[in-house]
């Protein structure tokens, strides 16, 4: 196996149900007369100052993040990066203001991932090499695409990036794209150091 074949994935929202679970906590604070906290709307609720505290309130407690539950469909690409001869990473972001995120997140890992794979938390994934990003963040994909001009970025599809386009991406809404996302993943183990990422024919 080639050091080099690393394959990056993120935790939050791709391989573990972190939007999941804050609507569910989220729903369970939420008074009589305000909004349904759904999918769709987390994203735009959280302009407000109370959303915003309810969800620190929420991902402080002790626990949350390791009780996290696993996204089967993640797992499923994890699996097929693994026994394509890629290294498995994860590539997660600590947040600044939950310090126990940070423990619990690489527990979260060794759990449902292996306790042979490495974790990385930090504050800019784009600084970290892999071959493949498995991501579900816009922001983030084009950061770390920016430095892997090279790079494949695979993204799980949500509510916040359906709209989400980039030629280095593959969309995976899940089962119906699996072959499709396993071509991307061949051509990117492929590769020859310095050659083009090619996925004109998917």
């Amino acid at each position: 196996m080639d050091d080099d074949d690393v394959a990056l994935f993120d935790m939050d929202g791709s391989l573990a149900g972190y939007n999941e679970a804050l609507v569910r906590d989220l729903e369970s604070l939420r008074s009589p007369g305000e909004p349904e906290v759904t999918d769709e709307n987390l994203w735009t609720l959280d302009k407000h100052d109370y959303i915003r505290n309810r969800m620190r309130l929420i991902k402080s407690q002790a626990g949350w993040w390791l009780s996290l539950p696993p996204i089967q469909a993640g797992l499923d690409i994890l699996n097929v990066c693994r026994e394509a001869g890629f290294t498995i990473a994860i590539l997660t972001k600590g947040p600044q203001k939950h310090s126990n995120a940070w423990a619990e997140k690489l527990l979260w890992c060794q759990q449902h991932v292996g306790h042979d794979v490495d974790v990385t938390v930090t504050f800019k994934k784009a600084r970290v090499y892999g071959k493949i990003l498995y991501d579900d963040f816009p922001e983030y994909m084009e950061a770390w695409l920016k430095r892997r001009p090279r790079g494949l970025g695979i993204m799980p599809v949500t509510p916040g990036n359906r709209n989400f386009s980039h030629p280095q991406v593959v969309m995976y809404r899940g089962v119906e794209d699996l072959d499709r996302v396993a071509k991307a993943i061949k051509i990117a183990k492929d590769r020859r150091p310095g050659e083009p990422l090619v996925l004109e024919n998917l």
